[in-house]
C-alpha cells in the first residue's frame, strides 16, 4: 500500500483501490482543519488504511467553505440555472459510473463498515436504482394552476429547490442515496457528512461527481465527528435544510440547533423498536423467515429492525423452536467471503453497547436466552444472533433500541393486546402483520402507530414507496414523490390582469 497527502492505495483481495482521504469541496480534495479520523475494519478490529494514514476531518471553518461553495453553485451553475433534463442526464451518468465501479465500492464498504460483501454489492445496486428513479423525476417538478376570478386574476404555484442542503448520514448504510438523489433531482446543492466510521465509499463517489460532469460545488463532502462537523452543519446559517438519519437523541439536538440558528427545515429518520405481529392464521414458516430477516439483517444494525416479535400464545412455542433454528443457521464469518450472511458490529463502541444490553437482559430483566448471547470468534466485533424469551414486555431490552442482532419474543392473547404491545413504545418507524385473514390485516394495520406497515413481509422497501416514522422515529418522509417535498419550497404567484384600481381602495 502506498499513499500521498490526500489519497492512498488500499489493497483488498486482488484489487488496488485508490482512496481519497481529504475533504471534497468545490470539486477538489483538500486537507481539513478538524480532528482526523482513523477508520477501523470491524471484522479485525484493526485500521483499514496504511500506518500513519488517516481521513481528514472538517472544522467549522471547513464546513463554512463547503457551504459557500454549495451556495455559489446553487446560485450560478445549478438550481434554477440548470434545466431538469440536464440534471436528469447528470444523475443518470453518476448512476452509471457507480454501477461501473461496483466491485471497488463494495470492497471499500465491506472493509469500512463490516458489512458482508454480498450485502455491500446489494447496497450499491440499490444506490444505483435510487439515483435512476430520481433522475426520472428531475424534469417533472410541477406546480398548480389555481382558479381565481378569471376576469381579473390567475393563481399558480412554483415548486423551487430549497437551496443548500446539509446531509448527515449513518454508518449502517454508508451509500445513502435516499438523500443525495432527491436533492439533486430538484436542483439543491449539498454539504454531505458521512459517518466518521464509514467515510471511504462516499469519498470514492465524490471522485465520480467530477467524472460525471457535475458543476463544482454541487456536491461537497465534509468528513468529521458529530460534535465538530455535524454541529457546524446543523447550526450553520447558510444551510437551508438538514436531512439527518441516526439516533433519536442526536436528532433532537439537530432540531434544536436548526431552530436556534436560521430555523432551517429539518427531516429526521431516527430510531425504532419495531414489532412483528404474528397471528395464528399466518404461514408460520414464512413468518419465521421474515422475522429472522427483519432483525438479523445487517447484524441488527437497522433503524427499522423488527427487534420485537409478538406471537399469539397458541403458536408461541412452535414459533420459538423455529426462530431458534433460523438464527442458528446464520453464517457468520470473514466479510469478504460471499457465503457470509452476518458480519460484525460496526465498532468496538457498538459491540460493547450491545453486549451490555445482553447482560441487562440476562441479569436485570431476567430473560431467558433461547440462543446466542455471546461474542462470536476471537477477532473483530461479532455477536451471535441472540433471542430472548420469557421476558416482560416492559423490560429494558423489550423497550430500548439495541441496534444489534438481539430479538425479544413476546406472547399475546388477543388482537387488542397485540396492538397495545406494538404501540407501547416511544418509537413508530416500522411494524408488520403476519396473517391470512384480510379483515384482520386491515384492522390491525390501520391501528398501528408506525410509518411503515409490512404485511406478510419485512425489511424491504421500494424507491417509489415513502419511508419515515411516527412519534420519536422522525419527521418527514424519504423515497417516492414524498421524498421530493423535503427539498422544495412552494412559492404562490398571484397574477392580476384586471381593471386598474384606485387608492385608497374602497372595500
Amino acid at each position: 500500500m502506498a499513499s500521498t497527502s490526500l489519497s492512498t492505495i488500499l489493497r483488498v483481495q486482488n484489487a488496488n483501490i485508490s482512496v481519497p482521504t481529504g475533504l471534497f469541496i468545490n470539486g477538489n480534495f483538500r486537507k481539513g482543519r478538524g480532528k482526523s479520523i482513523t477508520t477501523i475494519d470491524p471484522s479485525l478490529g484493526t485500521p483499514v488504511l496504511p500506518p500513519g494514514v488517516t481521513i481528514c476531518g472538517a472544522s467549522k471553518e471547513d464546513v463554512d467553505d463547503a457551504v459557500k461553495a454549495a451556495r455559489q453553485a446553487f446560485q450560478t451553475t445549478w438550481g434554477l440555472n440548470t434545466p431538469g433534463t440536464e440534471r436528469s442526464r447528470l444523475i443518470h451518468k453518476l448512476a452509471n459510473l457507480i454501477e461501473r465501479d461496483q466491485a471497488d465500492l463494495a470492497l471499500l464498504e465491506t472493509v469500512d463498515s463490516g458489512k458482508p460483501i454480498s450485502w455491500s454489492k446489494a447496497d450499491i445496486t440499490d444506490t444505483v436504482a435510487c439515483l435512476r428513479y430520481y433522475a426520472g423525476w428531475a424534469d417533472k417538478i410541477v406546480g398548480q394552476t389555481l382558479e381565481c376570478n378569471v376576469k381579473e386574476k390567475q393563481g399558480f404555484t412554483r415548486h423551487e429547490p430549497i437551496g443548500v442542503v446539509g446531509a448527515i448520514i449513518p454508518w449502517n448504510y454508508p451509500m445513502f442515496a435516499w438523500k443525495i438523489a432527491p436533492a439533486l433531482a430538484v436542483g439543491c446543492s449539498l454539504v454531505f457528512k458521512p459517518a466518521e466510521n464509514t467515510p471511504l465509499s462516499v469519498l470514492k463517489i465524490a471522485e465520480l461527481f467530477n467524472e460525471a460532469g457535475f458543476p463544482a460545488g454541487v456536491f461537497n463532502v465534509v468528513n468529521g465527528f458529530g460534535a465538530e462537523t455535524g454541529s457546524a452543519i446543523a447550526s450553520h446559517p447558510g444551510i437551508d435544510k438538514v436531512a439527518f438519519t441516526g439516533s433519536t437523541a442526536t436528532g433532537r439536538a439537530i432540531a434544536v440547533a436548526a431552530a436556534q440558528s436560521n430555523l432551517k427545515k429539518v427531516t429526521l429518520e431516527l430510531g425504532g423498536k419495531s414489532a412483528n405481529i404474528i397471528f395464528p392464521s399466518a404461514d408460520l414458516d414464512q413468518a419465521v423467515n421474515w422475522a429472522a430477516l427483519g432483525v438479523f439483517e445487517n447484524a441488527g444494525q437497522s433503524c427499522s429492525a423488527g427487534s420485537r416479535v409478538l406471537v399469539h400464545e397458541s403458536i408461541y412455542e412452535e414459533f420459538c423452536k423455529k426462530i431458534k433454528i433460523a438464527a442458528e443457521k446464520i453464517k457468520l464469518g470473514p466479510t469478504l467471503d460471499e457465503e457470509t450472511w452476518q458480519g460484525p458490529q460496526v465498532s468496538e463502541t457498538q459491540f460493547k453497547r450491545i453486549m451490555e444490553h445482553i447482560r441487562i437482559g440476562k441479569e436485570e430483566d431476567k430473560g431467558r436466552v433461547l440462543t446466542g448471547g455471546k461474542q462470536w470468534g476471537t477477532k473483530g466485533y461479532y455477536i451471535e444472533p441472540t433471542i430472548f424469551v420469557d421476558i416482560s414486555p416492559k423490560a429494558r431490552i423489550s423497550t430500548e433500541e439495541i441496534f444489534g442482532p438481539v430479538l425479544v419474543v413476546l406472547p399475546f392473547k388477543t388482537e387488542e393486546e397485540a396492538l397495545e404491545l406494538a404501540n407501547s413504545t416511544e418509537y413508530g418507524l416500522g411494524s408488520a402483520v403476519h396473517s391470512q385473514d384480510p379483515s384482520q390485516i386491515q384492522r390491525v394495520a390501520a391501528k398501528l402507530n408506525a410509518g411503515t406497515v409490512w404485511i406478510n413481509q419485512y425489511t424491504f422497501t421500494g424507491n417509489n414507496i415513502p419511508f419515515g416514522g411516527y412519534k420519536t422515529s422522525g419527521w418527514g418522509r424519504e423515497l417516492g414523490s414524498y421524498g421530493l417535498e423535503n427539498y422544495l419550497s412552494v412559492k404562490a404567484m398571484h397574477y392580476y390582469y384586471g381593471e386598474p384600481i384606485e387608492f385608497p381602495l374602497k372595500l
